[in-house]
């Protein structure tokens, strides 16, 4: 059976043929009669992320996204997440189609929730696929954070696929999980049925339980080192983290499996400034590429054909020798990766953090596409799901941690040989990337489609762009998150482009412009001639938003999607402030 299949699955397939009715009933139900138990254990202020699982009619996201909390609403019942979309068409609430025990489309989104909630859904998941469904929730739970669980006690339904849960079953979930229980607490059914009573349970996490963090910052400041490979592994996997989550696969609730061609070159990319500089990277290096295990044929000749970093990320085509050559180099690194950094980087007590799996032989092509299954072939690199999660949360502080170290040593090489180069030029060769190669092909569009006699308009204000006096505008600033990506670059104006700075669009301001940006999409990069560039947009959007695939169904709808979830995940874990629109005072919890 294709347990993903709503058609196959009783419970979703009963919900669907009874939504109206279904969500009718929940909606005659205020929140402050269901969860009044809640309600005092909520946290005063506003703007939290809550993940409201088997939301429903919506009911309890609307409350939530009432009170200015930013809700991800997951509902497997096509034709509930139907009656909830028309029901609470508030911004604040994003829609998932996804299920227990796996939340897999969650997942990839890289979020942590300040709340998640579960009313009335546990005793949907089957005995056998509770203890996996209780450790992904903790997974996408803050540290500090709560779940909050309400279970029906009482006759099963069999005919919607209830099975008998108790309230001390999950506590020993939490137990078992290192969180703890907060309040239990019994309450008699809302709808007046006798026969039906609820048990609620708030779980508290207390931290991340993991000693992802304590690992993390053992490898950069304390790990012994002969070389910056250490760092440069950790970097690799931060900025895939962060900014090419779209690509992993979670395949089990352990680990988190990486395209090792992506960690190759990424690798690539961030060691070609540093050789073009020559900056040592091992004890008594001259800065070329000798005496660099990856640097070997392939890294040269792409070296000697100019290729730059700009050029190495997913949806550029490369053909010819430079197909060859960054297909060798990829080779080359993923080798030297394997022997050297991911053998060496390991828990404080022995035993690798990393693992890797490469194949034998990887053909050389005339002609490459960077895309997923280019990076596959490659092979597998393995990251632990909890050193995945603390790089996807807290990249903001691990990834300048790194480079303060790969700086420290830089300069410790450099005296050993008497050199002096200025820190200003390590920065430079560490910096990850200059937007303004994309930033001049959203203007080249701008001038083609002006040319073919389309006015072009503000994404933000509606108001028509002059022709000479217009900005490129990245929906999510660069010095928040540096991304080049075609979908995030954006014709403004000047003024609207001035007063958003370095913030992200809140919720109703994105919404208010979702028809304007995707507009822009379609002209700018589908509606091209260069039949190039629709491909890359979409590979982009797969690549960095998460939470999509890269196949030819993907459309400009999922990809608005995905990136009104990524706002969310910038807003709430690097603090990036938002650019709203004049809005009433939100009310807090209460």
């Amino acid at each position: 059976m294709n347990r993903d299949d709503p058609s196959r699955n009783p419970a979703i397939a009963w919900y669907d043929a009874h939504a109206p009715d279904v969500a009718e009933r929940y909606e005659r139900l205020e929140f402050g009669k269901v969860h009044d138990w809640l309600i005092y254990r909520l946290p005063g202020r506003t703007d939290e992320t809550v993940l409201d699982v088997g939301a429903g009619s919506g009911r309890d996201a609307a409350w939530f996204a009432q009170r200015g909390h930013e809700v991800v609403a997951v509902e497997p019942s096509a034709g509930l997440r139907a009656e909830g979309q028309r029901r609470h068409p508030n911004p604040r609430i994003r829609w998932v189609n996804d299920r227990m025990p796996g939340l897999e489309k969650v997942t990839r989104l890289g979020m942590a929730f300040d709340l998640i909630l579960l009313s009335a859904v546990f005793m949907h998941v089957p005995p056998s696929e509770r203890a996996r469904a209780f450790r992904r929730l903790i997974t996408l739970l803050k540290p500090g954070g709560m779940l909050a669980i309400t279970l029906r006690q009482g006759p099963i339904d069999a005919e919607r696929a209830m099975h008998e849960v108790t309230a001390e079953e999950v506590m020993q979930l939490a137990r078992a999980h290192g969180a703890y229980v907060e309040h239990f607490g019994e309450s008699p059914d809302s709808e007046g049925r006798e026969d039906i009573t609820w048990a609620e349970l708030a779980i508290r996490l207390p931290d991340d339980g993991t000693g992802a963090l304590p690992l993390l910052r053992h490898i950069i400041l304390n790990d012994d080192k002969s070389s910056t490979y250490k760092l440069a592994l950790l970097r690799c996997v931060c900025r895939i983290a962060d900014g090419a989550d779209g690509l992993a696969h979670h395949e089990s609730d352990a680990a988190v499996d990486l395209p090792f061609g992506l960690v190759a070159l990424t690798w690539i990319r961030a060691f070609l400034p540093l050789i073009a500089r020559r900056l040592p990277q091992i004890p008594g290096h001259d800065g070329t590429t000798r005496g660099l295990g990856f640097a070997k044929k392939g890294f040269e000749r792409l070296c000697a054909l100019q290729v730059t970093p700009a050029d190495l990320h997913v949806g550029m085509r490369f053909t010819g020798e430079r197909a060859v050559a960054l297909s060798m180099a990829i080779r080359e690194t993923t080798a030297n990766i394997a022997v050297m950094p991911a053998y060496y980087t390991a828990y404080p007590n022995g035993g690798p953090v990393f693992r890797v799996q490469r194949p034998r032989n990887v053909r050389h092509a005339q002609e490459v596409v960077i895309d997923a299954p280019f990076l596959w072939q490659f092979g597998t690199f393995r990251v632990p799901i909890d050193v995945w999660r603390a790089l996807q949360r807290f990249s903001v502080w691990v990834e300048p941690s790194v480079e303060t170290e790969w700086k420290r040593l830089m300069t410790q090489y450099l005296r050993r040989q008497q050199r002096r180069v200025e820190r200003a030029e390590m920065e430079q060769a560490l910096a990850w990337s200059e937007p303004q190669r994309d930033v001049h092909i959203a203007r080249e569009r701008v001038a083609a489609l002006r040319g073919q006699g389309e006015r072009m308009y503000c994404v933000w204000s509606g108001e028509r762009l002059r022709e000479n006096s217009f900005d490129i505008d990245h929906c999510f600033p660069w010095a928040a998150w540096p991304c080049e990506d075609l979908w995030n670059l954006l014709p403004a104006s000047r003024r609207s482009n001035n007063e958003k700075g370095a913030r992200i669009p809140d919720a109703q301001r994105l919404q208010d412009a979702q028809d304007r940006i995707m507009t822009w999409w379609q002209r700018a990069w589908c509606d091209t001639d260069d039949p190039w560039l629709p491909e890359r947009f979409r590979r982009e959007a797969a690549a960095s938003l998460g939470g999509i695939s890269d196949s030819d169904s993907i459309n400009l709808d999922d990809i608005f999607a995905a990136v009104s979830l990524r706002r969310i995940r910038l807003k709430h874990d690097q603090q990036v402030p938002e650019w709203s629109l004049p809005v009433q005072r939100a009310t807090h919890f209460s």
